[in-house]
């Protein structure tokens, strides 16, 4: 039976209470279909699903807006990225004044689709980004389990070590050979599994264009569109700076971190725990972990998140920003953390309401006046 995902689907609900259209957005494999059908079985009034993988309903759908336009209650269409022609009929449905359908649209989050529904269907649609599991929904007791496998459902589910890993494996593969193909990347499948491998050796570190251009032999703006295409399927994340004017010389690009921790394990070559708690990336691999999960519980928007670095070497992991409040938070793979040089610079320079010091161990505890060290198992 597949884990409950209670905090999306209360979301994506509450979404198609207020817009016509929502869009579900997220690679293959995390869920998106499994979690439409819970959304079907909890909606009041009629249901009809579309796959545009299936012949079937393609056909279906030669005449979309008569198939459509006869449709009420809510309607599923799944892999919309297979027809964007779609798109201009939703606009016409969504803007009836009786609104008698919602509209659930599930599929890859690469650019040219979210640009093509954004333009064609603004002020009418609402985006929803489906990540894998989180801590909330697996347990505290499997937190574990869930660094090391990773949050995409069949690999944190797997009945084996070796079931993981060899599921992963194989997603990598078809992700670069199958998927990305199909929406319109044309770059070869062996060129972006070798950088998406020596990104992964870069996992936690601030993005150097220019060094990685040198060691893959190309110039520095291909290694920049191969980040935005794995950025865009949501497989990479780009936690961008914060820079204001402090009379500091502060870092000014992105941090780079791969989205699941289990697809790192497998291109870093980490299939088990002892393989992990000795390797080298294992801090940066920790501290993306948890990165996720503080995203995650704030229910974080990517323009609220940020890190802060100065050259002189100062470093916030993650400011998040909502209005007037500041928070900063410090990852820390140790029991005991303390008040660092960096982190009173950061308190007085960015004016952080509240910094947190989320850390390995098993107790709460001041650090500081505004300062907290607190375990990930009570974030």
């Amino acid at each position: 039976m597949p884990l409950q995902r209670p905090h999306h689907q209360a979301t994506l609900l509450a979404a198609l209470a207020r817009a016509p259209v929502v869009a579900l957005l997220g690679p293959r494999q995390v869920g998106k279909t499994t979690l439409a059908r819970a959304i079907g079985g909890a909606f009041e009034g009629p249901v009809t699903r579309f796959d545009l993988e299936d012949l079937d309903d393609l056909a279906r759908l030669a005449e979309p807006k008569l198939a459509l336009g006869s449709l009420r209650g809510l309607v599923i269409i799944d892999e919309i990225q297979r027809r964007p022609d779609l798109f201009p009929v939703l606009r016409v449905l969504a803007d009836r004044p009786d609104a008698p359908a919602r509209f659930l649209i599930l599929g890859s989050a690469q650019p040219a689709l979210l640009r093509q529904s954004s333009e064609t269907l603004a002020g009418r649609i609402v985006f929803h980004d489906l990540e894998g599991f989180d801590r909330d929904e697996v347990g505290i007791d499997n937190m574990e389990a869930l660094w090391r496998r990773g949050g995409f459902p069949r690999a944190f589910l797997a009945a084996t070590e070796e079931d993981s890993v060899a599921w992963r494996r194989d997603f990598i593969r078809t992700f670069l050979e199958q998927d990305l193909p199909q929406l319109g990347i044309s770059v070869p499948a062996i060129t972006l599994h070798r950088f998406w491998r020596m990104l992964a050796h870069y996992h936690g570190q601030t993005w150097n264009g220019a060094e990685l251009a040198r060691s893959f032999g190309v110039a520095h703006t291909t290694v920049r569109h191969y980040l935005d295409i794995l950025t865009g399927a949501m497989v990479v994340r780009q936690l961008q700076p914060w820079h204001e004017n402090l009379g500091k010389r502060q870092v000014k690009a992105p941090k780079i971190y791969l989205a699941d921790s289990g697809l790192l394990h497998n291109l870093l070559g980490i299939a088990q725990q002892e393989d992990l708690e000795g390797h080298p990336k294992i801090g940066a691999s920790w501290e993306g972990f948890v990165l996720k999960e503080i995203i995650r519980r704030y229910d974080a928007q990517p323009e609220e998140c940020f890190f802060w670095a100065t050259h002189s070497g100062a470093e916030l992991d993650l400011l998040l920003i909502r209005g007037q409040e500041r928070l900063g938070f410090e990852i820390k793979r140790t029991s005991a953390p303390r008040l660092t040089t960096s982190m009173r610079s950061s308190l007085a320079s960015l004016r952080l309401d509240k910094l947190t010091v989320i850390h390995a161990g098993e107790h709460a505890f001041p650090i500081a006046e505004r300062v907290e060290a607190l375990p990930l198992a009570m974030l």
